[in-house]
């Protein structure tokens, strides 16, 4: 399985970014797809999951600000995120599993891969 998150870059506050996750190997329509953020210095938290239902999941620092989306048919998992803050700064990094958002947001499960990470720089 291979996970390709895309779409970072520099970005004012108060800007738009749009996540893009590719997956391979495996058919993302029976997965949960996990967004994560790694900021400096810090340790990877949990920022939106939607379920292999739909079902979506938000971290409170995003609630209101992020959108999680999600093209089975093209095996593609995305995070729209609007009124960026500099404290959304750090590596974006995307997950698929076979397991509950609840339990991947807080890393209660933690993923078996996570792929490579886009770096999304928020300036003030």
């Amino acid at each position: 399985v291979q996970l390709q998150a895309s779409g970072g870059g520099l970005v004012q506050a108060g800007g738009s970014l749009r996540l893009s996750c590719e997956v391979s190997g495996l058919s993302l329509r029976h997965y949960a797809i996990a967004w994560y953020h790694q900021a400096p210095g810090k340790e990877r938290e949990g920022v939106s999951c939607i379920s292999a239902a739909g079902t979506t999941e938000y971290a409170d620092s995003v609630k209101g600000r992020f959108a999680i989306s999600r093209d089975n048919a093209k095996n593609m998992g995305y995070l729209q995120m609007n009124s960026l803050k500099p404290t959304d700064t750090g590596v974006y990094s995307c997950a698929a599993e076979l397991a509950r958002c609840d339990h991947l947001l807080t890393l209660y499960i933690r993923p078996g891969n996570w792929g490579r990470g886009t770096l999304v720089t928020v300036s003030s």
